[in-house]
């Protein structure tokens, strides 16, 4: 019987034998990321105020809508939108202090509505006669103009999905330089939630001749609203 090895067991046997100092390589590479982008955020840093502008630029690259508005004035430009919009049923958590506040705003014509039955008791009309969905970012990330939403059970992926048009809040306290900074301020290797929608724009597709359109996956348009809380955190860089 040959004792030769095969090539999958000598591949095998170099990873077992590389397995123990594995952690630590991983650690190098680790601190090696973090000084690349410690440096290149040291050579160009960004204030709060800056954070603002390059979220909104990038966004609006991205064809979405933007405002950056204060705490108080936000429910109702939106609710006073979503009318001059035409929207007549809006999806919204009305379990937070967010949700509370638009609901109180909506004009009579603006149903508000919440995500309480299974989707497979209402896939048809959350798709047929929904129009608005609004949720609440986690956080952002200035320089993609990236929303990072944390869904749960009042606010299902869903919700920004489905829907024809996506509203979306972030606090601008909340904004992040890059994605880098995102992940190591909240501790995402930490434990990640079992869905982490990271949101740049409305949906949109190219076919075979690139035509650019919007709406064919998800939501045609995308409107955020940048709440400025910053005199709440002074000092604070994002």
């Amino acid at each position: 019987m040959s004792t030769a090895l095969t090539a999958r067991e000598r591949m095998l046997g170099r990873l077992r034998a590389a397995a123990p100092s594995a952690p630590e390589a991983v650690e190098v590479v680790d601190v090696a990321i973090d000084n690349h982008y410690l440096a290149r955020r040291a050579q160009a840093p960004l204030s709060s105020l800056g954070a603002i502008a390059a979220m909104q630029a990038a966004l609006r690259v991205a064809h979405a809508d933007v405002d950056c508005v204060s705490g108080d004035a936000w429910p109702a430009l939106l609710a006073q939108r979503l009318g001059a919009h035409g929207a007549r049923r809006l999806l919204l958590d009305t379990g937070n202090a967010e949700g509370q506040a638009l609901r109180a705003a909506l004009p009579p014509k603006v149903e508000a509505l919440s995500f309480e039955r299974p989707l497979a008791q209402w896939k048809g009309e959350l798709f047929d006669t929904v129009d608005a969905g609004f949720t609440v970012a986690r956080s952002g990330i200035a320089a993609t103009g990236t929303l990072v939403i944390a869904p749960d059970a009042a606010t299902p992926r869903t919700v920004s999905l489905a829907p024809p048009l996506h509203i979306c809040l972030v606090y601008a306290s909340t904004l992040h330089a890059d994605l880098h900074a995102a992940a190591r301020a909240e501790r995402w290797a930490d434990g990640m939630p079992s869905n982490l929608a990271l949101v740049s724009g409305p949906s949109k597709t190219s076919d075979i001749q690139q035509t650019l359109a919007y709406g064919a996956h998800g939501p045609r348009w995308l409107w955020v609203l940048i709440v400025d809380d910053l005199s709440a955190h002074e000092g604070g860089q994002p």
